[in-house]
This record gives C-alpha cells, sequence and structure tokens, in this order.
C-alpha cells in the first residue's frame, strides 16, 4: 500500500519518537508525551497522552508496572514492530485516511477487521457455534490477502482471526503477517496449536498477537472445551512467555463459569501465565446447538462488571469486556463503527455474534459492504440506547437487531440450519429485561443528572 507523503513523514518521525522513547522509557516517555500532546492537530492522542503521563508519574501504580513489564518482559524487536503497527499505522497515522473515508462514503471505517480463515476446528467446545458451518468453509489465502490490501486503503491496519479454529491455518496466517510487516495480527485461539516451531515464526515476524481462550481453571476450561486442553494451553502459554513473546487472555463468562473467572485468583494466574491483556465476552446464544442456560443473568453480569473495574485498579493487567465497556467506547462497535466480521464462507457480518448478511467478499467490495442496507442500518441506530450499558442491538436491545435484518431483508448465514432473527433475539429478551433496570442505576450512579 503505498502511503501519501504526508503519511511517510509522519510514519517516519514517529518511528524516530518510538526509538527514543525505547531507549530509555522512564526518563523519555514524558519528553514524548509533551511532543504528542504540542502536535496533536486532530486530538487524536492527546486524552490518551494525559492518562500515560498519569500512569508514569505514580510508580507504584499497577499500570506503571503494567508499561514498565513491556520493556522487561517483551522481546525488544517484537515490542517495537508492534508499536509501529497498532500505535502508529493502526492509529496515529491512519486516522486521517479513516476520517475522510467516512465523509466521503458516508459510512462506518473500521478500525480492525474480524475474519474467519477457516470454519475447521480440532475441538468441539460445548454451545459453540462454529459445528453450524462444518469444516468444509474457508478462505483462500489470495482471498485473505486481499481483504487486507481493500482493508488498508481504508486506513485499516489491524486484523484479527477467529474462527472455527484460525491455527488450523497458521501457516498462511504467518505467510500474511510476512506480506504486511506494517499491519498488526491478532487470533482468538484455543492455543492448543501453538508449539515451538509457530512461536518461533512468531518470533521472527514479530506481528501476530495471539489471544488464547483460557475459561477459568482446569475444571472450567475443559468442561466446555475437552479432557486435557488446559494442560495443552498452559503449555502453550509456558513458551509464549519463555520467548518474551505478547499474548492474551480470551474468556468467554457463563452462568457456569463466571465465579471462577471473576476471581482475584483467576486473575493473578493470568498475571502468573505472563500474558498482558484480557479479552472478556459472555455467551451468546447463537444457533440451533445454543445453550441459553450458559447466558450470565443480571445479578453476575453485574458481578463481572463490578470485579473487573475493582482489578483495573490493582492489577497490571489491561482488560476489555466486549459488553460491559460500552460507556468506554460509546456504545456498539460492531457494523464497521470500529470492526467487522467476514465468514469462512466470505459472508460479510457486522458482527461476531450476528450472522446475517447481505453481502460476501465474493461479489462485493468491503467498501460496497460498508454501504450496504445492513451496515447503512447500523451507521444509522448507532448507539442503539442511550445508556451504553445497554450497548448491544440483540443482548439488551433484541428487537432492533430483529428489525435490521428484516428491514434489510438480509439472510442468516448459518449454513446447517439457516436461523430466524426472531428466534435469535427471542433468546435474549428475558436478559434484556432483567438487565435494563440494573444498568439504569448503574448509569445513573457513573452519570448523575444534574439538578
Amino acid at each position: 500500500m503505498i502511503r501519501t507523503i504526508t503519511e511517510g513523514i509522519m510514519a517516519f518521525v514517529y518511528r524516530q519518537v518510538l526509538s527514543y522513547m525505547s531507549s530509555d522509557p522512564i526518563t523519555n516517555v514524558p519528553k514524548v508525551l509533551d511532543w504528542l500532546e504540542k502536535h496533536d492537530r486532530g486530538n487524536a492522542v492527546t486524552r490518551q497522552s494525559k492518562a500515560i503521563r498519569k500512569v508514569f508519574e505514580d510508580e507504584n501504580s499497577n499500570w506503571h508496572q503494567l508499561l514498565v513489564s513491556l520493556w522487561t518482559d517483551i522481546d525488544a524487536g517484537v515490542r517495537q514492530r508492534l508499536f509501529e503497527t497498532i500505535v502508529i499505522n493502526g492509529s496515529l497515522v491512519s486516522i486521517g485516511r479513516k476520517d475522510r473515508s467516512r465523509k466521503k462514503y458516508g459510512c462506518n471505517i473500521p478500525w480492525a477487521i474480524l475474519v474467519d480463515p477457516t470454519s475447521a476446528c480440532n475441538l468441539n467446545c460445548v454451545g459453540c457455534w462454529a459445528s453450524e458451518y462444518g469444516n468444509q468453509l474457508n478462505l483462500s489465502l489470495d482471498e485473505l490477502e486481499n481483504i487486507i490490501q481493500q482493508g488498508k486503503k481504508l486506513g485499516c491496519y489491524i486484523y484479527i482471526y477467529s474462527g472455527g479454529e484460525p491455527l488450523v491455518r497458521k501457516k498462511d496466517i504467518i505467510t500474511l503477517c510476512e506480506r504486511h510487516p506494517e499491519c498488526a495480527f491478532l487470533a482468538f485461539t484455543n492455543g492448543t496449536l501453538i508449539d515451538e516451531s509457530f512461536v518461533n515464526d512468531m518470533l521472527r515476524v514479530k506481528n501476530f498477537i495471539p489471544a488464547i481462550s483460557v475459561e477459568g481453571f482446569k475444571q472450567e476450561t475443559d468442561f466446555r472445551r475437552g479432557e486435557g486442553t488446559y494442560d495443552a494451553v498452559i503449555r502453550a502459554m509456558r513458551i509464549l512467555k519463555e520467548k518474551k513473546l505478547l499474548f492474551g487472555v480470551s474468556c468467554c463468562y457463563t452462568s457456569k463459569n463466571i465465579d471462577a473467572v471473576s476471581s482475584e485468583a483467576y486473575f493473578d494466574a493470568i498475571l502468573d501465565w505472563g500474558a498482558k491483556f484480557a479479552w472478556f465476552f459472555t455467551y451468546m446464544p447463537v444457533g440451533q446447538n445454543a445453550m441459553p442456560e450458559l447466558m450470565v443473568n443480571a445479578e453476575q453480569r453485574m458481578q463481572m462488571y463490578e470485579k473487573l473495574r475493582g482489578y483495573r485498579k490493582t492489577k497490571p493487567l489491561f482488560t476489555i469486556d466486549f459488553w460491559n465497556d460500552g460507556e468506554s467506547v460509546k456504545g456498539c462497535v460492531a457494523g464497521g463503527r470500529g470492526y467487522l466480521h467476514i465468514s469462512a464462507g466470505g459472508e460479510i457480518e457486522p458482527c461476531a455474534f450476528v450472522h446475517y448478511s447481505d453481502s460476501n467478499i465474493r461479489e462485493k467490495t468491503l467498501l460496497e459492504a460498508l454501504r450496504s442496507p445492513l451496515f447503512m442500518q447500523y451507521h444509522a441506530n448507532q448507539p442503539f440506547n442511550e445508556n451504553m450499558l445497554r450497548p448491544c442491538p440483540v443482548l439488551d436491545n433484541p428487537d432492533m437487531l430483529r428489525d435490521m435484518v428484516e428491514r434489510t431483508s438480509s439472510h442468516s448465514t448459518q449454513v446447517r440450519a439457516p436461523e430466524d432473527a426472531r428466534d435469535y433475539c427471542g433468546r435474549c429478551i428475558q436478559r434484556a429485561e432483567e438487565w435494563a433496570p440494573v444498568a439504569a442505576k448503574l448509569w445513573e450512579r457513573s452519570h448523575p443528572k444534574a439538578g
């Protein structure tokens, strides 16, 4: 992808600044923050810069410990490459291009693109929707390459892989990392296919980050993912830690494992494993094999909300809750506002948890899909609720997804058993009604009305 002259100059300058910062972070980071704020014409990084400055001023804070650990625990070449791809390319340099595209085309332009290279998986997890697709769907290497080329033209440098199990295609993923060193690649993976050889490839390309699924401890993880999975995952994380590679944990919290994954022991274990971030998802009842009884109730959802915010004050771990952090990102980030999802069958979907589409990457470009009726419904209706603790058009506002799908005549992308949006949304109505008054109290607590 050929950058504009301005983008090229910006990237060069930021790389020089990054090199200066890396030589002595404790001394030089505050100086770099001064420089960034002084030259932040679009107000793209000033808020984040002030937050980082506050962290560096308090050497005893957990956030200070986390930042310092990126220098002590992560390979220098990997750290440099990921800062360049995520911070410089993915955020600072490309923000102008994304903004211009949004204004020119009048649609959402994503920060990241989530892609399923394959529907195949080496596990058979309880309640997983992957079985709805079987093992027969794949995007070719050329198709995956084309998605990245299209995304970069729009200003997207972050590519995330899911599945199925994306590391079934790990050779192709490494090839894409090699071909696009200016991009960052992340995969949500069960971790069982991570071995010494693949970790060495990661260390070589330096721009791949795994988020490994761990559903608690041994009992909880093996309950959903099969006996022996937990031990395999622990082995994988041990290798990653020894090689000083950046990785995180991905955790689906359910009614069965909520106590384990919200416990301090679990967060301490994540840190001991060597992970630097943890991404939390609540269980969604997708497909004919869905198990609605695994959905958390309002009390359990609030439990995760409260616990996670408590740990953020004490644990040197970056955490994201895909639903409960709607307040931080101003609602739903799907439909291209923050990201979109492309299935292994090429279907372009608003969200990994919304299996409906009116576009296929084999028939339309990314830009055409972003301007399609379904994605424009997302663009027109976001945020789906003025209470950002009820961000989701399925789990929190189930009538919204149903209406958008029906209004655009979008089809179910489930292969074996296409699912009517009314059925999917219907499973969420009770939980949405339970959560609404709880979310209202939480929202009022953090956003008291004047007078």
